[in-house]
C-alpha cells in the first residue's frame, strides 16, 4: 500500500477538506451535515469519483460510524426481573412495594431472581404500578 501522497493530490484533497471541513461529529446537526455530503458524494457514483472524494468519503464514512456508534447504540432487551429490578431502584422502592401488585414475597423475590417469568397478566399489572408499557417485562 502506497503513501497518501502517492495516490491522492494533496492540494485538491486540501481544498475539498477546506470545503467539507470534516471533524469528530459531536451533535446531531454535525451527524446530518457529514451525511449530506457523503450523499453528494456517493451520488457521483464510484467510477466519477476521485481519488481525493474518495478519501474524503472514507474519512467521513469513519466519523458518522464513530458518532452512530456512541449516539445510537443497540438496544440490549433487559431480562424481565432485571427490568423490575431497575424500575425498583430507579422509583427509591424495595421488593416489598410489589408484594401487593405481584400477590406474595416468594413470587416478587423468584421474579427478581430470574426464577420465575413473568405472566401476561402480572406484566400488564407491573406496567400499570411503573406506569411504563407492559411489553418490557415479557
Amino acid at each position: 500500500m502506497g503513501s497518501l501522497t502517492e495516490t491522492i493530490d494533496l492540494k485538491r484533497y486540501g481544498r475539498l477538506l477546506a470545503k467539507a471541513t470534516p471533524r469528530v461529529i459531536t451533535t446531531e446537526a454535525e451527524h446530518e451535515r457529514a451525511l449530506a455530503v457523503v450523499d453528494a458524494l456517493v451520488e457521483r457514483g464510484e467510477r466519477d469519483m476521485t481519488p481525493e472524494e474518495d478519501a474524503l468519503l472514507d474519512l467521513l464514512t469513519n466519523l458518522i460510524r464513530d458518532y452512530e456508534a456512541t449516539a445510537y447504540p443497540p438496544r440490549v432487551k433487559s431480562k424481565p426481573g432485571e427490568m423490575v429490578a431497575f424500575l425498583l431502584d430507579q422509583r427509591a422502592l424495595g421488593p416489598s412495594d410489589l408484594w401487593p401488585v405481584i400477590g406474595s414475597r416468594g413470587r416478587v423475590s423468584e421474579i427478581l431472581s430470574g426464577r420465575r417469568s413473568i405472566s401476561k397478566e402480572q406484566a400488564k399489572k407491573l406496567a400499570e404500578f411503573f406506569h411504563v408499557r407492559a411489553d418490557l417485562f415479557i
